[in-house]
């Protein structure tokens, strides 16, 4: 129903760009009417979304664009459905082949055996790790992965006060909670690379 991949595209933008909305603590639920939403100008956008994708995969379309786009916020639907098939696709990709992207990128940024350096923190200067994120060596899974493994992220946020940082710990908190992972294995991936790296 195109009022229902209104509502998911309403509840996700919020989630995803508001620190104290959590799609998953209210159900996806938005104040959205199908009044409101029938005098939209835009709604043809979302029952060509509807017509085309399941439930689930409306889901997962909203989420691959608002996890990769520069600003959440002003990611416009029309944009959106004509430019975020591709955003979707890479994030498919990514996600049914996760453990083995982990495990390449890990093996990249932690190939000198500099696992600690990674994470140091110099005053205001970015910590390796995220300078690897931002230069594309490192996915947003990645990322996400290695916060739930060792809980870097708020440690960083009590150091970092700079908005690059703040943009990308609001990703990694907001994505965290759509990617369920066995964190045991992923665990055991890094041990596997970290420890066989160290001389």
């Amino acid at each position: 129903m195109p009022f229902d991949a209104y509502k998911q595209y309403l509840s996700l933008k919020n989630h995803f760009t508001k620190d104290k909305y959590d799609y998953h603590k209210y159900c996806g639920k938005s104040r959205a009417t199908v009044q409101s939403f029938y005098k939209r100008k835009d709604r043809f956008w979302f029952e060509k979304l509807a017509r085309n994708k399941s439930d689930q995969e409306v889901i997962e379309f909203f989420v691959s664009n608002f996890i990769t786009c520069t600003d959440p916020g002003k990611l416009w639907i029309g944009e959106m459905i004509r430019e975020g098939e591709d955003r979707y696709t890479a994030w498919k990709k990514r996600t049914q082949s996760l453990s083995y992207i982990f495990r390449e990128e890990i093996e990249t940024v932690f190939a000198d055996g500099n696992f600690d350096s990674m994470f140091a923190r110099d005053g205001s200067r970015h910590p390796e790790i995220l300078k690897a994120y931002l230069r594309g060596e490192v996915s947003i899974e990645t990322m996400v992965i290695l916060d739930k493994i060792l809980g870097y992220r708020q440690n960083f946020d009590k150091h970092l006060s700079d908005p690059v940082w703040e943009t990308v710990s609001m990703r990694i908190k907001k994505y965290s909670s759509f990617l369920h992972i066995d964190v045991f294995r992923y665990k055991k991936i890094l041990k596997e690379i970290v420890l066989g790296r160290v001389k």
